[in-house]
């Protein structure tokens, strides 16, 4: 059955920096119904004036080759490669956590943290922010452990990723 194919994947474009271009790569997706489940860009050469774009989305190899495909025809695209396929890479994101709670359930909610790796970015007598960076399924485990302790607000950055050894993007 093909839906057992549906694999997660990790993209990374190179593009032009400058205005509309991230609109363009938004409406490729959108346009054919591809789901977009993290994105993350930002200039990576002043000089150059090049952009990265991480896209995190799932489906089959075809679905996924057709993606690659119809990025590699916009204009302003640069470089495509998938992550995913070329092996080991590093992922990672960052999270605030904003939570609320007294007594208790503040304590654990610290000591929580503590064992994650999380830091405190802001506290008042009655919340504290958390920020946590790792893989994503490491801050979905603290997000769901902070939720019976009075979580109120996740903000995420979503997915950058980079290749593993010497080999650069451009």
């Amino acid at each position: 059955m093909e839906d057992q194919d549906i694999r997660q994947h990790t993209i990374a474009v190179l593009v032009d920096n400058e205005p509309g271009v991230l609109a363009r790569v938004i409406g490729l997706f959108s346009g054919r119904g591809y789901n977009i489940e993290s994105l993350t860009v930002a200039e990576v050469d002043d000089a150059a004036h090049f952009s990265r774009i991480t896209v995190v989305t799932s489906g089959t190899p075809m679905v996924v080759e057709q993606i690659k495909a119809h990025l590699g025809q916009l204009v302003p695209v640069h470089k495509v490669r998938d992550l995913t396929l070329e092996g080991s890479h590093v992922e990672a994101e960052l999270a605030l956590v904003k939570v609320a709670g007294t007594g208790e359930k503040r304590v654990e909610s610290l000591r929580i943290a503590d064992i994650f790796g999380a830091t405190v970015d802001d506290t008042t007598l009655d919340s504290f922010v958390f920020r946590i960076d790792g893989t994503s399924e490491k801050i979905n485990r603290f997000i769901n452990l902070m939720r019976p302790f009075g979580m109120v607000e996740v903000v995420r950055t979503g997915v950058v990723a980079v290749s593993r050894g010497n080999k650069g993007f451009s």
